[in-house]
């Protein structure tokens, strides 16, 4: 049974919460009505994005891919490669697996994947010219038109592996942000993104020199310099820049717009004390899963990495009642792209203003340590290293028992839960409610009922323990925020 009860989007925030809490107490707690959205809108969502798929053979490409195609980062038959520079093996075939899995998010065919081993990547063309070489004869012998590298290629390292291979090259970071060009749904998550893909893309682009260049001004024998002195215009590489600059600083005014948005709701939730929790970590640990099954969300779920990035807010109670808001956001990943932690800040900085993390971990997969460390990693660059945090280890119906008897040596106060059945959910709900900051002030008031505002607040913010109408309005015993409390002060009962 579902233990956390959804109040919808923080809109309804302010609606009363109708169910009085001798009577939650006496029927157990159970699952609001969703206002906002029902479980099948996320199954909508995912039949939509999977409306589309790519049928292999029919493709009539050509060989030969214009520089807008190139940018485009359209994924087919690709062979991974990994440069191996410290760790074991399998630490090295994990990661490349994870890349396995980042192609196929993003629709691609993964025809082959190999690893080599070096004390650093070349500075020339990643991997050495002599194993380039090879590659291109694996690429050639498989059919690939795409090579992927699973990690970041400097503009010049791309340049020179792409010479050698003969086919497109791209880099982890540029296979992670085609993915979430692909899943943004929101207004803000477009621009995000948008801005993150520019900004990876701005010194990695390609121009053909002075042959595309705009003939300088002025009549002959003029200005510039004279005759023979006159140097070409402007390039269209310069052109480009121009335009992606100007276009970086449109969004960044747009995003900034959103921003002030969202903080006047965050300040207003601020004020109103009401307790923010998120739920973060590695991506496809989870954590749409948990939320759906803590206040029956209904938002998309699905077995693939970066499968959410717009943040769904819904408040809960715990089952003594206090309010809070559990808001699901975008997953992490090792070697998180940088780009995408600066255009993304905004929407992380609610992780950071949280009052507690629910750090879920995919106790399944095969290095959840790694996972662990990744994300806090994260934490700490957007400064919310200090927040409280809950290790949540989900999946645990489909763990290795080995597996979890390391994960609970690491994290011995860790919560294990699974999301699809719902074992371990009760437990989790009590460490939260644990977790939360406790209401410090008793409270025995006598409310008027033209003071239906009070009241309302003392549900949404307090934990109600005696309710009575009267004649002369509305009797409570509760407890309370301070800031609440000293509203209620004048209503004192005698």
């Amino acid at each position: 049974m579902n233990t956390f009860v959804d109040r919808g989007s923080l809109d309804s925030a302010e609606q009363v919460f109708a169910e009085s809490p001798d009577r939650a107490a006496a029927t157990g707690p159970q699952i609001a009505e969703h206002t906002t959205g029902s479980p099948e809108q996320g199954e909508l969502e995912l039949a939509e994005r999977q409306a589309l798929r790519r049928v292999e053979g029919l493709s009539t490409e050509l060989t030969d891919v214009t520089e807008v195609e190139y940018r485009a980062l359209r994924l087919e038959r690709v062979v991974l490669m990994g440069v191996w520079t410290s760790g074991t093996q399998v630490d090295a075939d994990n990661s490349l697996t994870e890349l396995k899995q980042l192609a196929e998010t993003a629709g691609a065919v993964v025809l082959e994947g190999v690893t080599q081993r070096r004390r650093k990547p070349d500075p020339a063309t990643y991997i050495g010219r002599g194993k380039a070489e090879e590659l291109r004869e694996i690429v050639e012998s498989t059919g690939a038109d795409t090579l992927i590298c699973d990690g970041e290629l400097a503009p010049g390292q791309l340049r020179q592996l792409e010479d050698i291979v003969k086919v497109k090259v791209i880099d982890r970071t540029a296979l992670i942000l085609d993915i979430f060009a692909q899943h943004a749904r929101s207004r803000e998550g477009k621009a995000q993104v948008e801005l993150a893909q520019l900004s990876y893309l701005l010194p990695r682009l390609r121009g053909w020199g002075a042959t595309l260049s705009r003939q300088a001004g002025g009549r002959a024998g003029g200005g510039n310099g004279g005759v023979g002195l006159r140097g070409p215009g402007e390039t269209k590489i310069e052109t480009d820049r121009r335009r992606i600059n100007a276009r970086m600083a449109k969004l960044r005014r747009q995003l900034g717009q959103m921003v002030t948005s969202r903080d006047v709701k965050r300040d207003k939730r601020q004020a109103r004390q009401v307790p923010a929790v998120s739920i973060a970590g590695y991506t496809n640990a989870g954590k749409s899963s948990l939320l759906n099954r803590l206040t029956n969300a209904g938002v998309l779920v699905e077995d693939a990495l970066f499968a959410t990035l717009d943040p769904t807010v819904r408040q809960a109670r715990t089952p003594d009642g206090r309010a809070f808001t559990l808001s699901d956001t975008v997953g992490f990943v090792r070697h998180l792209p940088h780009e995408l932690v600066e255009a993304f800040r905004s929407t992380l900085e609610e992780v950071a203003d949280s009052d507690l993390i629910l750090h879920v971990v995919d106790a399944s997969h095969p290095d959840p340590e790694q996972q662990l460390s990744s994300v806090r990693e994260v934490f700490a660059e957007i400064g919310a290293g200090g927040v409280p945090e809950v290790v949540v280890l989900n999946k645990t119906d489909a763990a290795d028992p080995l597996v979890l008897k390391q994960l609970r040596a690491k994290e011995p106060r860790a919560v294990e839960v699974s999301a699809r059945t719902g074992a371990g959910v009760q437990e989790l709900v009590a460490a939260v409610a644990d977790a939360l900051p406790s209401l410090d002030r008793e409270v025995r008031v006598m409310l008027p009922y033209d003071r239906g505002d009070l009241v309302s607040r003392v549900y949404e913010e307090g934990r109600i323990l005696e309710q009575e109408h009267t004649g002369e309005g509305t009797r409570l015993h509760a407890y309370v925020p301070g800031l609440l409390a000293g509203k209620l002060d004048e209503y004192a009962a005698v």
